[in-house]
C-alpha cells in the first residue's frame, strides 16, 4: 500500500457521495487520494491545516460547447480543446465532454477525430465527446441552425458507431422524430449514451425511445415538448421515469428555480438529475459576442442570445450552478455536489475515476469561502513540492 504523503484537514470534504465533517483528505505517494476520519490518521502524520472552506472532487460536465473564447463548432482541433479545457479547469471542472452543436457531416467527423487525438495525447479534462444534433426536431430547434438539422441516415449511424469504437465515452442528443428506435437501440448497444432533446414528441414516443435504449434527457425543460394536463410530453415522461437521467442548466435563466424545485421533488434521487453548463466560448473570456454557424450570439447580463432573443447556450460555470441550486432552489449542498460529480460520471461508459475522491485519476478542488464567492484551487497547487 502507498504511504501517506500528507493530510489536508480543517475543511469540510465532499467525496463525491457524502459531505463529511472532521475528515481528512489524504494524499498517498502513488498519487491517489482517500478520505478518512481525522481521528484515524496515524501519529506523526504530516498535515496541512486549512482555514475552513470545502474540498470537493473535480466537477464533471457532460455538455461543454466552448470556453476561453473558443467554440468547438468553430475549431475542431486539439489546440482548441486544450484552450477550452483550461478555461473550465479554472472553474473546478476536471472532466468534460466537448460538445458539437448541430453542424455539417464533415465537422462532425472532424470533431470526433480531434477528441480521439486529444485522448491519445492525454489532454487533461477531455473524457469523450457529446454530439448535440443534427438529428433533432426543427419545431424545437432552439439556437440550432435549421438548415443543418436532418433525420439520421445509415451513414450517420455508421459514423457514430465507429466513434464508439474509438472513444470510450460518446453521448448523442437526438429527437425521436428524426431517429428511429432501431437506431437508438444500435447506439445504446454500442455503448453510446443516447439522450433525448430538441424534440416535440409526445410522451408515448419518448417512452418508446427510452425503452429502446435512450437513458438521458438533454437540458431538461428547454427545447422539448412540455408537461400539460392532457399530454405529458418529454418533460412529463422524464419526471415520471425513475430510470432516466436528466441534465439541468441551473443558471436561473433557462429554468426558473420554482420549476427546478418541482423537478427535484418529482425525481428526488440525486443520482438522476445532474448539472450541466451548456457553456459557450464566453467562459473564461471577457468577449461580449461570438458566432455559431455564422450567426452572432450576444452576451448580456449572463444571458447568451441570438439577435431575436432566442437563448443560445449558457454563460455559466458549475460553481455558479451549485450556488443557484443551494441558494435559490433549496437543494442541499451534499446532494447538489453529487449532481456535479458522481451522477454525471455514472453515465459514462468509462468514467476514468472522475467524480469521486477514491482514485488516482480524480483530483480535488478547494473553495476557501463558499463556491459562489471563491475561485476553486486545485488541491495539488496548495503545496506543489509534495507532488514533484
Amino acid at each position: 500500500m502507498s504511504s501517506i504523503t500528507t493530510a489536508f484537514i480543517g475543511a469540510q470534504i465532499h467525496d463525491g457521495r457524502d459531505l463529511r465533517d472532521d475528515h481528512a483528505l489524504v494524499a498517498h505517494s502513488g498519487g491517489s487520494f482517500t478520505v478518512q476520519p481525522q481521528n484515524t490518521l496515524p501519529d506523526g502524520c504530516p498535515a496541512i491545516t486549512l482555514d475552513g472552506g470545502l474540498i470537493a472532487p473535480h466537477f464533471v460536465d457532460l455538455q461543454v460547447n466552448g470556453g476561453g473564447g473558443v467554440m468547438f463548432n468553430d475549431d475542431q482541433s486539439v489546440d482548441a480543446l486544450r484552450i477550452i479545457a483550461a478555461a473550465h479547469a479554472a472553474t473546478g471542472t476536471g472532466a468534460f465532454l466537448p460538445t458539437l452543436i448541430t453542424d455539417t457531416p464533415d465537422r462532425t467527423r472532424a470533431a470526433i477525430d480531434a477528441v480521439e487525438q486529444a485522448l491519445a495525447e492525454d489532454v487533461t479534462g477531455i473524457v469523450g465527446i457529446h454530439l448535440e444534433g443534427p438529428h433533432l426536431s426543427i419545431a424545437r430547434k432552439g439556437a440550432h441552425d435549421p438548415d443543418l438539422i436532418r433525420p439520421m441516415g445509415d451513414d450517420d449511424l455508421a459514423v457514430l458507431l465507429r466513434a464508439a469504437e474509438r472513444i470510450a465515452n460518446v453521448m448523442v442528443t437526438v429527437a425521436p422524430e428524426t431517429t428511429t428506435n432501431t437506431q437508438i437501440a444500435a447506439m445504446s448497444d454500442a455503448g453510446i449514451v443516447v439522450s433525448l432533446g430538441h424534440t416535440d414528441a409526445p410522451a408515448a414516443i419518448c417512452h418508446a425511445a427510452f425503452d429502446a435504449g435512450a437513458r438521458c434527457v438533454t437540458h431538461l425543460f428547454n427545447a422539448m415538448s412540455q408537461l400539460t394536463s392532457r399530454e405529458p410530453g418529454l418533460v412529463g415522461a422524464t419526471l415520471e421515469r425513475g430510470d432516466v437521467y436528466a441534465g439541468l442548466i441551473a443558471d436561473g435563466i433557462h429554468v426558473h428555480p420554482d420549476v427546478m424545485r418541482i423537478a427535484l421533488a418529482a425525481k428526488p434521487q440525486s443520482d438522476r438529475i445532474f448539472l450541466v453548463t451548456d457553456a459557450m466560448a464566453t467562459v473564461g473570456s471577457d468577449q461580449d459576442n461570438f458566432t455559431l454557424n455564422g450567426r452572432t450570439i450576444y452576451r448580456h447580463d449572463q444571458r447568451l442570445t441570438l439577435a431575436d432573443g432566442t437563448l443560445a447556450g449558457a454563460d455559466l460555470t458549475l460553481p455558479q450552478a451549485l450556488s443557484v441550486m443551494t441558494q435559490d432552489v433549496g437543494d442541499n449542498l451534499a446532494g447538489a455536489i453529487v449532481r456535479a460529480t458522481t451522477t454525471p460520471a455514472s453515465l459514462l461508459r468509462d468514467p476514468k475515476g472522475v467524480g469521486r475522491i477514491a482514485d488516482a485519476a480524480c483530483g480535488a478542488v478547494y473553495f476557501r469561502d463558499g463556491m459562489s464567492r471563491s475561485i476553486p484551487i486545485d488541491i495539488r497547487t496548495l503545496e506543489p513540492d509534495l507532488w514533484s
